[in-house]
C-alpha cells in the first residue's frame, strides 16, 4: 500500500510538473495579440482574442492552484493564492480596456487606459510566476523540462527533415522558452546559496546555455527556416543542425546535475524514482524502446542485493571526493576534465540500472556504457601521458604514472567484460536474453567493482593536475615558454 501511495503521488507532482512547465513557458502571448488586434481597431476579432485571453488565464490560475495542493510552503502558497487572485480580478478589466481601444483606435486616452491594464496585468504575472516557482521543486521541474526539451529536439529534427516549417519554428520557440525558464529558475535558486564552488560551477553551465548554446541554436534554426523558405535546403547541412541541437539538450542535462550535486542519496533517489515514467533517453543507450530489463535487477537474491548496495555505497563516496575535484577546474578548456565527467555520469547510470532504474533500460545499454567507459578511459590514458611527458616535477610525474596504469588495468578489463558479453548477446543475430539474464548478477557485480575501483584513479589523476599545475608555474621561471606552450586535445591553455 505504500509503494502504491507513493507512486500515486509520484504520478500527481509528474502531472502537476508538466502543467507548470508548458502553461509558464509563455505567458504573454495571448495579452499581446489581444493588444495589437485593439491598436489596429479589428472589432471582429477582439472577441475571439478576448476569449482566448481569458482562458489563458484561467489555466495560469488553475495551474497555481494546483501547485499550491502538492507544496507544504505555506507562506508561498499565501503568494500564489493572492496572486492568482489579482489575476483573477485583473483579467475582466483588461478585456474591458482592449473592447474600449478597439472601438476607439485612435483615441489617445484610451490608449494609455490600455497601456497602463497591460503593464499591470504583466507584472501581475510575472509575481504569480515567481510565487509558483518558489513553491515547485526545482529538483522536479529540471527533471520534467530536460524530458520535455528532448522531446522539442526531437520534433524539431523530425519537422527539419519533413521540411515542416512551421512546426520546426514551434518546437524551436518551445525549447527557447524551456531554455530561458531553466536559466531564470536555477539562477533564482542559486540567489539562495552562500558564493562558492557550487554556485560558480552550476552558473558557469547556466552561462554556457545563454551566452553560447542557445545563440547557435537560434542561428542554426533562423538559417534552416530561411532555407526552407526558399527552397534552398540541399544547401543545408542538417547534421550540424542535429549537433547543435543535441548540445541544448547535453547543456541542460548538465545544468541540471551541477544543481543536484549536493543532494543527499535520499534526494537522489527520490528524483530518480519522479524520473522512471519520463523515458529518458541516455546518453550510453542505444534501446530505449520495449521491454526493460531493470526489473530483473529488483528481483536478485538478497545476498547479491546486499553486495551491490555495498559496492554502490562505495562508488557514492569516490564520486564525491571526484566531484569535489572536478568542480575546481574549467571543463571548457580541459579534455581531462570532461572525460572525468563523462566517465562519472555513465558510471551514476550504470548504478542507477542495477537497482532498478535509470535511464538504462537494456543489459545491453549496460554493456555499451562499459565500452564507453573503457574507450574514454583510453582517451584520458593518452591525454595524461602527454601532460606527463612535460612535467617538470618527477615524483608528482611517477605518482601520475601509476594512476595512470591503474585506468589503463581497469578500462582493460571493462572492454573485455563489454565485448564478451556482447558476443554472447548477439549469438546467431539475435538477443539472446535468458543467457544473459543467468549471469545477470554476477555481470553487474563485475561491472561495479571495477567502477568503485576505478572510480578512485580517476580521482587521483585530477588530484594530480593540481600539483602538476604548481610544477608547471614553478618551473616556468627557468624554463623557455615554448616548453611549457603545448597542445592537448586541441586546447591550448591546458594547465596554465
Amino acid at each position: 500500500m505504500c509503494k502504491k501511495t507513493r507512486d500515486l503521488r509520484r504520478q500527481l507532482r509528474k502531472a502537476i510538473i508538466d502543467h507548470i512547465s508548458d502553461s509558464f513557458l509563455d505567458t504573454t502571448v495571448p495579452l499581446l495579440v489581444l493588444t495589437e488586434a485593439a491598436k489596429n481597431g479589428r472589432e471582429k476579432e477582439i472577441k475571439e482574442y478576448a476569449a482566448i485571453f481569458k482562458e489563458h488565464t484561467c489555466r495560469l490560475i488553475e495551474v497555481a492552484n494546483l501547485a499550491c495542493s502538492v507544496s507544504t510552503n505555506e507562506e508561498g502558497i499565501k503568494i500564489v493564492q493572492m496572486a492568482a487572485s489579482h489575476m483573477e480580478t485583473l483579467c475582466p478589466q483588461v478585456i474591458n480596456a482592449a473592447l474600449a481601444l478597439a472601438a476607439r483606435p485612435k483615441s489617445q486616452v484610451v490608449k494609455s487606459n490600455m497601456e497602463m491594464y497591460k503593464n499591470t496585468w504583466e507584472n501581475h504575472i510575472r509575481v504569480l510566476t515567481e510565487a509558483v516557482d518558489d513553491i515547485t521543486s526545482i529538483d522536479d521541474f529540471l527533471a520534467v523540462s530536460e524530458s520535455h526539451i528532448l522531446e522539442d529536439v526531437n520534433r524539431c529534427i523530425i519537422a527539419l527533415r519533413e521540411q515542416d516549417a512551421d512546426d520546426l519554428d514551434r518546437a524551436a520557440g518551445a525549447i527557447r522558452g524551456r531554455a530561458a525558464r531553466v536559466a531564470h529558475i536555477v539562477s533564482g535558486e542559486m540567489d539562495n546559496y552562500e558564493i562558492g564552488t557550487y554556485t560558480e560551477g552550476v552558473m558557469r553551465s547556466v552561462r554556457h546555455l545563454t551566452n553560447t548554446v542557445m545563440p547557435e541554436f537560434i542561428t542554426q534554426v533562423n538559417t534552416a527556416l530561411e532555407n526552407l523558405s526558399r527552397n534552398t535546403m540541399h544547401l543545408f547541412d542538417d547534421n550540424q543542425f542535429v549537433d547543435i541541437s543535441k548540445k541544448v539538450y547535453d547543456t541542460i542535462h548538465d545544468i541540471r546535475c551541477s544543481v543536484m550535486m549536493i543532494r543527499t542519496p535520499e534526494e537522489l533517489e527520490d528524483v530518480s524514482d519522479f524520473e522512471d515514467d519520463h523515458d529518458v533517453r541516455s546518453h550510453t543507450s542505444n534501446q530505449t524502446e520495449g521491454k526493460t530489463d531493470r526489473a530483473k535487477m529488483t528481483q536478485l537474491p538478497e545476498a547479491e542485493k546486499e553486495k551491490i548496495a555495498e559496492q554502490v555505497a562505495d562508488f557514492k563516496k569516490v564520486k564525491s571526493k571526484l566531484d569535489e575535484e572536478i568542480e575546481i577546474w574549467d571543463d571548457t578548456s580541459n579534455d581531462i576534465i570532461v572525460l572525468a565527467k563523462q566517465m562519472c555520469v555513465i558510471m551514476m547510470e550504470m548504478t542507477d540500472f542495477t537497482r532498478g532504474r535509470g535511464p538504462l533500460k537494456n543489459t545491453s545499454d549496460v554493456i555499451n556504457a562499459a565500452k564507453m567507459i573503457s574507450e574514454s578511459g583510453s582517451k584520458m590514458d593518452m591525454l595524461a601521458r602527454l601532460i606527463s611527458n612535460q612535467c617538470p616535477d618527477l615524483s608528482c610525474k611517477q605518482d601520475l604514472l601509476a594512476y595512470l596504469e591503474q585506468i589503463k588495468l581497469y578500462s582493460h578489463q571493462l572492454k573485455i567484460c563489454s565485448q564478451v558479453k556482447a558476443e554472447i548477446q548477439n549469438l546467431g543475430g539475435e538477443l539472446i536474453m535468458s543467457a544473459v539474464s543467468a549471469n545477470c548478477s554476477v555481470d553487474i557485480s563485475l561491472l561495479q567493482y571495477l567502477l568503485v575501483t576505478g572510480c578512485s584513479p580517476i580521482r587521483q589523476d585530477v588530484r594530480f593536475m593540481r600539483r602538476m599545475h604548481s610544477s608547471f608555474v614553478g618551473a616556468a621561471v627557468c624554463t623557455p615558454p615554448s616548453r611549457l606552450n603545448f597542445i592537448v586535445g586541441g586546447n591550448a591553455n591546458f594547465l596554465i
